[in-house]
């Protein structure tokens, strides 16, 4: 076998329609659009929910639900992955650990509104947290490891 001997399985590139290129293709004059009409035309999109002045299923169902329009949201942390971090050495654990410190060592993406400090996983490490909100049970594994949490104010 030679490298200029090498090709690609039958069919396995297939080229794509053609649609509107003339009457050999197969899909010319109407290109497989049917025959005049609105559905015919470019640009015409919005008119599936629409059931020819009847009103439309979406608005006949009930609503559903609130969305609070302020409403304050967390960046969620594990203790485990700050852990991990520490571990790695991407965190220093003997200086207080806040939200720029976590999105720093790539623990965060982004601290939002503040950082939550979940409970899940196991922290050896003496550390001192400052969080937005901490749960019970993280809470009382950072103290069971020697470490202090102190929760800020609500903005």
């Amino acid at each position: 076998m030679k490298l200029n001997e090498l090709s690609d399985n039958k069919g396995a590139r297939k080229t794509r329609t053609r649609v509107g290129r003339g009457i050999g293709s197969g899909k010319g004059k109407t290109g497989g659009r049917g025959v005049k009409g609105q559905k015919s035309r470019s640009g015409v999109s919005g008119i599936r929910a629409y059931e020819g002045g009847q009103m439309p299923l979406y608005m006949r169902l009930p609503k559903r639900g609130f969305n609070k329009p302020n409403r304050v949201k967390y960046a969620e942390v594990n203790i485990g992955r700050v852990q991990a971090a520490i571990d790695a050495g991407k965190l220093d654990g003997s200086v207080k650990i806040n939200a720029a410190a976590l999105v720093e060592a790539g623990v965060l993406r982004r601290a939002h509104d503040g950082v939550r400090l979940l409970g899940v996983g196991e922290l050896k490490t003496k550390v001192d947290f400052e969080v937005a909100h901490v749960t019970a049970g993280a809470k009382a594994a950072v103290e069971k490891a020697g470490g202090s949490v102190t929760v800020l104010e609500a903005k």
